[in-house]
């Protein structure tokens, strides 16, 4: 479930990075309509697009963050526990290979 919510993050971080690329593009092909409604929009989507950047790259920071954390959770428990792991890992192993070779 951890690999599908991890992949499913990372989709959104790409989708988002894609239609901000798409927003920025929109804002360059408009740069030459100049009326008064056009200007007030182009100002109000750099705001919103500024604003965007900036969260996605403090969600980047909070994941890869989270993510370095996990994996030096999971090695400090490796060597502490190295059995244990083995133990784990094993069983993990016997799971998995159980459910494959069920269909």
């Amino acid at each position: 479930m951890s690999n599908n919510v991890e992949a499913s993050r990372e989709k959104l971080a790409s989708d988002m990075r894609i239609v901000i690329a798409d927003a920025e593009e929109l804002l360059r092909a408009t740069a030459g309509q100049m009326g008064e409604k056009a200007v007030v929009a182009r100002e109000r989507i750099q705001e919103s697009l500024r604003v965007a950047k900036e969260k996605m790259s403090r969600a980047e920071e909070v994941m890869i963050d989270k993510t370095k954390a996990a994996a030096r959770a999971t090695d400090d428990y490796v060597h502490d526990h190295p059995w244990g792991a083995v133990g784990i890992a094993g069983a993990v192993g016997l799971v998995i290979g159980m459910l494959i070779s069920r269909r």
